[in-house]
């Protein structure tokens, strides 16, 4: 199972990761999507199964030497970052609100049940932003602090993360505001 988000999944559904993954042989996971580390992502399975995998990063070239400073990381990503995705979570829900208050947003916030959100922008008569408006809206954001991403041609994406408190959501969305003001007087 390719479950490079399964702890936000878990936690957001408010179940036991195990639970999730109760019903397959194999699960991959992502410390760093979520979890904070800096890389690394873990492959579950029976003996059996890790032996061969081993094996097959071998015969492919994989591998690291002193990869113990990682692991490290994966074991405070683990012990301690798990239990704090509902913040993150918590965080993105304040956002998704708050952008859906703002004139010339369109956000399902239904839609928003982990940390990453997707909305679009539309002028005043409700023709939606070209790509160039887009990309310089998010260069404007940019700006003033706030990091978005596009996604596809007519979607933006935040990602709320560790690190991110209420305060600062509330300060993002002043500067999306400015953003978008200042495009539309570009």
């Amino acid at each position: 199972m390719d479950g490079a988000r399964v702890f936000n999944a878990a936690t957001a559904l408010g179940i036991p990761v195990s639970e999730l993954v109760q019903d397959v042989d194999s699960v991959m996971f992502c410390l760093s999507k979520g979890l904070s580390a800096p890389v690394g992502s873990m492959l579950v399975g029976s003996s059996e199964f890790i032996r061969r995998a081993r094996r097959t990063r071998k015969l492919l070239g994989g591998g690291m030497r002193q990869a113990g400073i990682l692991a490290a990381a994966g074991i405070v990503a683990l012990e301690q970052m798990v239990g704090r995705l509902a913040e993150d979570h918590e965080n993105c829900e304040r956002l998704a609100y708050g952008l859906a208050d703002l004139p010339m947003v369109s956000i399902q916030t239904d839609q928003v049940v982990t940390n990453i959100l997707l909305f679009s922008l539309q002028h005043p008569d409700g023709e939606a932003f070209t790509t160039p408006q887009i990309n310089l809206f998010l260069q404007k954001a940019r700006a003033h602090g706030v990091l978005l991403g596009p996604m596809g041609e007519k979607n933006i994406r935040a990602v709320t993360h560790y690190g991110i408190e209420a305060a600062q959501i509330d300060s993002a969305l002043i500067a999306i505001q400015k953003a978008l003001q200042e495009t539309l007087n570009s």
